[in-house]
């Protein structure tokens, strides 16, 4: 049986549900129109490449207050 083909830009929701920022070990928001996963403690965006979220800090994007909401 073959796997359903997925686009490069879906992530698994199960997968969501699992993943936490790895600084502050709290919860992510999905972003899906700029395929990122927001760390809103850590102030910190995580891009999301091919479907595979990159949970690095040294490849995280840094969120000004305005994207926070405040």
């Amino acid at each position: 049986m073959t796997q359903p083909h997925r686009s490069g830009h879906e992530v698994d929701p199960k997968l969501l549900e699992l993943l936490v920022c790895p600084i502050t070990k709290g919860p992510l928001d999905y972003d899906r129109t700029r395929q990122e996963l927001i760390s809103r403690a850590a102030r910190l965006a995580f891009p999301i490449r091919d479907g595979i979220p990159i949970m690095l800090a040294d490849e995280a994007r840094r969120l000004e207050d305005s994207e926070l909401g405040r």
